[in-house]
């Protein structure tokens, strides 16, 4: 299987829009320590919008973030595989558990 592509950019509306946005991902947002405090999916075409939506101000806000780090997926489907993974592996403070 091809390696699907990481990109890591600091959490701001200048960093998130470096980001590729032509396939699905999975996105991880670390705090200043490098820590996991959520992890979320994108749909092909709006990663950078649903990015933005937590930003401080945005609908969903998440507090704390520094990084930002996207990895690409060939479908959704799979992307939710790798997301339902990583919440269940790392359980980062701003997800909501048993997901």
């Amino acid at each position: 299987m091809k390696e699907e592509k990481r990109k890591t950019v600091k959490f701001t509306e200048v960093g998130l829009a470096k980001l590729p946005d032509n396939k699905p991902a999975v996105y991880k947002i670390f705090n200043q320590e490098g820590n996991n405090v959520y992890t979320g999916v994108a749909k092909r075409g709006r990663v950078e919008e649903r990015l933005k939506e937590h930003l401080p101000g945005g609908t969903d806000p998440i507090s704390g973030g520094a990084k930002v780090q996207i990895q690409q997926k060939s479908s959704i489907a799979d992307a939710q595989k790798t997301e339902a993974a990583i919440i269940a592996r790392s359980k980062p403070r701003h997800n909501k558990q048993g997901k």
